[in-house]
């Protein structure tokens, strides 16, 4: 696989493109909501509620997640350390859109760990190609702290197209969760 992506990719640059994933990622926490003891309720119900849809199965953390396409079944999947390249959108469940790779018109490049632990769970399960709906409970997210845009213990709905990874040599592989 060619990975002319990842090549050249200074520290600079990638500081600026990481920038863009998940925006609310490099933002200062915003205060604790008055209402996050009614979020987390919300929240609960509503992970209860999805786990039970068509489709939709569950991780180990909660992190709960719907194929909607699938990639080659030996496509490569990413360990933590590597550099992956994603379309993606973050809503609320109320579908406000938070972030967008689609809206901005160009695919984020990041390191697997340096998400939300539920992005960084959901991405090393996933295989190049694939796309997902992934709905991160507020444990795997930003908690009670919440993020500008994102109230303090939602859960954050995404759409993730998993399009290329570049491993890093010594990686972790082989010590990835099994599905089965």
């Amino acid at each position: 696989m060619n990975y002319g992506w990842a090549k050249g990719v200074s520290a600079l640059a990638m500081i600026a493109v990481l920038a863009g994933p998940l925006a609310a990622c490099d933002r200062e926490p915003a205060a604790p909501d008055e209402s996050a003891a009614q979020n987390l309720r919300a929240s609960e119900f509503f992970m209860t509620s999805n786990a039970k849809t068509e489709g939709v199965k569950s991780l180990p953390s909660g992190v709960q997640y719907k194929v909607v396409r699938s990639g080659p079944s030996g496509g490569e999947r990413p360990d933590r350390n590597d550099l992956v390249r994603v379309d993606y959108e973050g809503t609320l469940t109320d579908g406000t859109v938070f972030d967008s790779s689609f809206q901005s018109g160009q695919p984020a490049v990041f390191t697997v760990a340096d998400v939300v632990p539920g992005w960084t769970e959901a991405l090393q399960q996933m295989r190049v190609g694939d796309e997902w709906v992934v709905y991160v409970p507020p444990a795997q997210g930003y908690g009670e702290q919440g993020r500008p845009g994102i109230p303090s213990n939602a859960v954050m709905v995404f759409r993730i197209k998993l399009l290329e990874v570049a491993p890093v040599p010594g990686g972790e592989r082989g010590g990835q969760i099994g599905m089965g």
